[in-house]
């Protein structure tokens, strides 16, 4: 099966200069995520470019990241194997073996997948642990997540002492993210 662009995401930052694009696209083993993330943050210029890997579930099997950061080559590989174990640059990291969705710290793309393999009921919460790529620190830790969907359109997130309500477009991508990010989405027809 030829991989198909199912929509097309593009958001400008709100905290600082940047922006970014994102493809999901469905092929023959599942998703992906497919993005370009350009900012300057208080830590110094990015240009990212990541693909998401999920199975037909929405269950992430592996990320990868890389580009420049301050002018410098960066890259990470991030993959789940078949026991739930995750690996950063083939590195185990611990705590890790129940999340099933990646985070990556420096894009709202990442939203989407909790959101598509939950679907959650309207003012029911759902809980989820990611594995949270944080960024600037390029460290992979858990991250206890909280989604209730509130209307058709508005998520509530929490996590970690943070809480936002996010609005959101049919194909799962967030479309308001307060103070963070402000996006448009095209569905492929």
């Amino acid at each position: 099966m030829k991989p198909v662009e199912v929509a097309f995401a593009e958001w400008r930052r709100l905290d600082c200069a940047g922006d970014e694009t994102c493809r999901l696209v469905y092929g023959s083993s599942g998703w992906m995520l497919m993005g370009h993330a350009r900012f300057s943050d208080t830590h110094c210029p990015a240009a990212l470019d990541y693909v998401v890997r999920c199975d037909k579930g929405w269950v992430t099997t592996s990320a990868d990241i890389s580009g420049l950061l301050g002018g410098e080559t960066v890259g990470w590989h991030i993959s789940r194997d078949t026991r739930g174990d995750w690996h950063m640059n083939d590195e185990i990291c611990p705590g890790l073996s129940d999340c099933q969705d990646v985070d990556l710290g420096f894009s709202p793309a990442t939203n989407l997948l909790p959101l598509r393999r939950l679907d959650p009921a309207p003012g029911m919460d759902t809980h989820v642990s990611a594995a949270w790529f944080h960024w600037p620190s390029a460290r992979l830790e858990r991250l206890d997540q909280t989604y209730t969907r509130r209307e058709s359109r508005t998520v509530s997130y929490r996590s970690d002492g943070f809480a936002a309500d996010l609005t959101v477009d049919d194909s799962g991508f967030v479309t308001h993210y307060p103070g963070f990010w402000e996006g448009e989405v095209r569905n492929a027809g």
